[in-house]
């Protein structure tokens, strides 16, 4: 494997379709992109997925043994050194690998990135970042926390809101984003306790672009880059979003091609229905970043076939290009309010 390119660790164990549909998507992405795959798991397995595509020298086996289950708690990290999910983290921090991605139980997923490479300083709680499309064509939002952090202090939600506004600028490439608070109404007065003070925190950090309360609808409405809120409403509106996308899809599928008449359309119409597949299919953004610990690491739905996993590694090879993780250190020196400021300096 080259030297210079960027490096990603897969966890092939990990997933509902693993390890045939992650080692395919791995695959595509070692001979479309410019990157060296590091497959974690059982070695006989992989080998047997990797005979039905075309060898490819950007791709190496790395030995693991088993995996953590669904049904398994997050405890079964310590007692598993060696599953796919730590050795993956491993890789990491041993400078092997520039990236993970998982599309495994994500709670070990976090848990293994929070032990084994740790959080950056000046960040309490780490957070999932999601891409979701909007009605602008071509604009997205990443809301932040969508499922890490249940229970949140206002200073969490301000330090998602920096480390969102730097994966809008720099990833994205949104030159000046606007951060949006998720709430119940447009007023700074309304919300619960939680709102209310972290609208204060994030209106006094010049440092994050604040454009006021986001409702449920200006999410997808595209007037906001970044919308920051706690976990538990985070993962309810990720869930929902999805659910949303795939009934669309799925009507679709049903109606567009009845009577002869659907069948002509749905023909003249096939490149633009592709476009919007690609704009509404959570699959096509490959999963979600965690933001806040010290190395990238991508947690892809479970469920995630081939193109969700090339997707996956595509946004970590964004990540590591655009050099997310050292941003985020040189903001925590200046930028977080100062209570945050002062466990930095200690």
């Amino acid at each position: 494997m080259a030297g210079n390119r960027a490096r990603i660790a897969v966890d092939a164990m990990g997933g509902d379709h693993a390890p045939k549909e992650i080692v395919a998507g791995a695959v595509r992405a070692s001979e479309e992109l410019d990157v060296d795959i590091l497959l974690v798991g059982d070695r006989p397995s992989i080998e047997g997925c990797l005979q039905h595509h075309q060898p490819s020298p950007n791709i190496e086996i790395v030995d693991a043994e088993g995996a953590i289950e669904m049904h398994e708690g997050i405890s079964e990290l310590r007692r598993k050194p060696k599953a796919s999910i730590n050795v993956s983290m491993d890789l990491v921090r041993k400078n092997r690998a520039d990236a993970v991605i998982s599309a495994g139980h994500s709670g070990a997923a976090m848990g293994a990135a929070t032990l084994r490479l740790g959080r950056l300083k000046g960040i309490d709680r780490p957070a999932i970042g999601t891409v979701f499309p909007t009605l602008i064509a071509g604009k997205s939002v990443i809301v932040l926390d969508v499922g890490a952090n249940v229970d949140c202090r206002p200073k969490y939600l301000e330090q998602f809101a920096l480390m969102g506004t730097i994966y809008s600028q720099y990833v994205m490439g949104v030159e000046q984003p606007k951060v949006g608070l998720l709430n119940i109404g447009e007023e700074s007065s309304k919300g619960n306790d939680l709102a209310l003070a972290t609208y204060q925190l994030l209106e006094n950090n010049q440092a994050i672009p604040f454009a006021g309360n986001a409702e449920g609808r200006d999410v997808l409405s595209g007037n906001f880059d970044v919308i920051v809120c706690d976990g538990f409403v985070g993962n309810v509106l990720l869930k929902f979003a999805e659910a949303v996308g795939e009934i669309v899809l799925q009507i679709m599928r049903e109606e567009l091609p009845q009577g002869w008449r659907g069948i002509l359309g749905t023909a003249i119409l096939k490149p633009n229905l592709k476009n919007l597949k690609q704009r509404i299919d959570h699959a096509e953004h490959g999963g979600a970043l965690l933001l806040g610990v010290a190395g990238i690491c991508i947690i892809s739905h479970g469920s995630s076939h081939a193109p969700s996993i090339f997707n996956a590694i595509r946004s970590a090879k964004e990540a590591i290009d655009n050099q997310v993780i050292d941003r985020i250190k040189a903001s925590q020196k200046t930028t977080i309010s100062d209570g945050v400021k002062a466990s930095v300096e200690q």
